[in-house]
C-alpha cells in the first residue's frame, strides 16, 4: 500500500529518518518579494501625457515652497483616465463597481503577456482576436481566472510623441490598436479578470461604439489602459500588483503598476 502512495512513502521515509537522528531534506522556500526583480509598468503623470481627447487632463499648482515655506506641496488636478489608469466596471456598466471598491485581491494576478505586434505593424488598427489567444495557450497554457491579460502592440514606443500615439487622422479619428468582442468575450469565457494594453483605450481608437468597454466591465472585468515597458516582460511568470487610487466613486483612477519576475 506504502509503495502505491508516494505522499505516505515520503511521510513514513521522514520518520524514519528523524527517529534515527537525521534531519529531512529541506523544502524549497517561497521567493519573498526582495528577492524578485521587479518592473514599473507605469508612465509618470505630467501636464503633457497623451491624452483620449487630446486636451491636458493634469494640472499641478505650485502651493508652497521649500525657500519660503520650509517644505513643498503642490495641489494636483486630474481626471481619472489619464496617464497608466484602471477602467472599472462603473466606467461603462450602470451598477458596477467603483475603482474604491475593487479589493486588493482582485488587484493582484498572474500576467499572460500577449504579443501582437507583427500584426500592429501592419495594420495600426489592429483588434486582438480569438484566434491570437488561442494561439498564446497553444505556447504556454491556458488562459482562466485571477490573470490579468496584457496585450503588448508596441504602441508605447509612441508615448514621448503624444501626436503619434493618439494617431489621429484629418477626420480626428484616432488610429491604434485594441481588442476585439470576439476576444473579449473569449476572456471573459475563461474568467480572465483584466485586461491591460499600451495604447490609450482596449477599444481600438476608430471605434465609436466601445463595444469592447461595455462587454467586459459590464461581466465585473477591468481594464489598465496606458500600459508603459511591455516589452520587459516574459509571456508567463511575472506577477502583477495594480495599485489605482481609491477614489470613493470613481470610474476609474491613475494607477502605478509593477510587475515581480524571479530572479535571473
Amino acid at each position: 500500500m506504502i509503495a502505491r502512495c508516494p505522499a505516505l512513502a515520503s511521510l513514513v521515509l521522514s520518520l524514519a529518518a528523524l527517529a534515527c537522528g537525521a534531519r529531512p531534506p529541506p523544502q524549497a522556500a517561497p521567493r519573498s518579494p526582495a528577492e524578485q526583480r521587479v518592473v514599473d509598468l507605469t508612465w509618470p503623470l505630467s501636464a503633457d501625457v497623451p491624452t483620449f481627447s487630446g486636451e491636458p487632463t493634469y494640472k499641478a499648482e505650485v502651493l508652497e515652497t521649500i525657500q519660503a515655506n520650509g517644505y513643498y506641496l503642490a495641489n494636483v488636478t486630474v481626471n481619472e483616465h489619464t496617464g497608466t489608469h484602471v477602467d472599472a466596471p462603473a466606467h461603462f456598466a450602470a451598477g458596477g463597481a467603483t475603482v474604491d471598491q475593487l479589493s486588493a485581491d482582485q488587484l493582484v494576478g498572474p500576467a499572460a503577456v500577449v504579443d501582437v505586434t507583427p500584426a500592429v505593424a501592419a495594420s495600426p488598427d489592429y483588434a486582438v482576436t480569438a484566434a491570437d489567444l488561442r494561439a498564446w495557450e497553444a505556447k504556454h497554457g491556458p488562459l482562466g481566472p485571477r490573470m490579468i491579460v496584457l496585450i503588448r502592440t508596441g504602441w508605447g514606443e509612441r508615448w514621448s510623441e503624444p501626436a503619434r500615439y493618439r494617431n489621429a487622422d484629418a477626420k480626428g479619428v484616432m488610429h491604434f490598436p485594441g481588442v476585439s468582442p470576439e476576444a473579449s468575450r473569449y476572456l471573459i469565457d475563461r474568467g480572465v479578470r483584466a485586461i491591460g494594453i499600451d495604447t490609450l483605450s482596449v477599444d481600438p481608437g476608430p471605434s465609436t461604439t466601445f463595444a469592447e468597454h461595455n462587454q467586459f466591465l459590464a461581466a465585473g472585468g477591468w481594464h489598465i489602459e496606458n500600459v508603459a515597458h511591455l516589452d520587459q516582460l516574459p509571456a508567463t511568470g511575472a506577477t502583477l500588483v495594480v495599485a489605482p487610487l481609491p477614489f470613493r466613486g470613481g470610474s476609474g483612477a491613475p494607477a502605478r503598476v509593477f510587475a515581480f519576475l524571479p530572479p535571473r
